[in-house]
């Protein structure tokens, strides 16, 4: 396994030039192609009751205005390839909201890259939902990179946050490719005593062994904690000098499509490494 087409979401926002960086260097490692994927929001002045209210003049206005300023995040992105000396790049322009568009695309990538919501970033309506949207509906794993700090690829020392699920599971099989690359590999388990049927006698042994079989040695830790699992997550990553985290997301309602469990949201909220997650 390997990312040979990794979509990175580009916007107006300050964040971008972080994620493209970032998404620039994975490509780098696995030979892949960068797709800079700029969503216009067209689709949501499409409706009927939006072009009556406008007004049919408006709504053709607002439409090429959306699509100038796609264009225009497109053009830094290939200004950006051509400074990092990108081997192989494209800007896809895509009639749709963000969040819809970057599940449509996901479906034909290896890896997802997008930014984590910034509060001090003005934003178009239900945009700080699409992090959370797409860890739960995109085909590809998603690499959430937060609006803060500085992040290289090859990744240091990987964090897998490890609780037997189908989710985490996924999202290990997704990281392959960046902890076969890394230098350190770490997993965590928490609170294995809570579901001994999951974990066994030795919480995180038989994760451990599969990741050898891949040629990534793991050193396995099992910590019981009272705090929430997200906190207790940042926490450990920030001792263990991690600087990317694997987890699983999880959704627990279909209520908005994107009420996540505790930990999921704490993470996309209080991130300060980037964060792959699958579903």
């Amino acid at each position: 396994m390997t990312y040979k087409t990794i979509v990175v979401h580009v916007n107006g926002s300050a964040d971008t030039a972080r994620r493209v960086r970032l998404g620039a260097q994975i490509a780098a490692m696995f030979r892949g192609r960068l797709v800079g994927a700029a969503m216009t929001g067209v689709s949501r002045y499409l409706t009927m009751d939006y072009a009556t209210s406008m007004g049919v003049s408006m709504a053709a206005e607002c439409m090429d205005e959306a699509r100038r300023q796609a264009r225009s995040a497109l053009q830094e992105f290939e200004r950006q390839c051509a400074a990092l000396d990108v081997a192989s790049c494209e800007a896809r322009l895509v009639d749709d909201q963000a969040a819809d568009g970057l599940v449509l695309q996901s479906r034909y990538a290896d890896l997802l890259v997008v930014g984590q919501a910034n509060p001090d970033e003005p934003m178009a309506p239900l945009a700080e939902e699409t992090p959370e949207f797409l860890a739960t509906n995109s085909a590809r794993p998603v690499l959430v990179v937060p609006y803060a700090g500085h992040f290289e690829a090859p990744f240091r020392r990987v964090l897998v946050a490890w609780d037997g699920s189908m989710e985490a599971t996924r999202a290990v099989t997704a990281a392959l490719p960046l902890m076969q690359a890394a230098g350190k590999v770490s997993l965590v388990v928490f609170n294995a005593g809570r579901a001994p049927e999951v974990h066994g006698g030795e919480p995180g042994a038989d994760m451990a062994l599969y990741l050898a079989r891949h040629g990534i040695e793991v050193e396995v830790s099992s910590q019981v904690t009272d705090i929430e699992i997200g906190s207790a997550l940042l926490s450990y990553a920030a001792d263990v000098d991690a600087d990317l985290l694997v987890m699983g997301c999880y959704s627990h309602s279909r209520f908005r499509e994107i009420m996540l469990g505790g930990a999921t949201r704490t993470i996309l909220q209080s991130m300060t490494l980037p964060v792959l997650m699958a579903h």
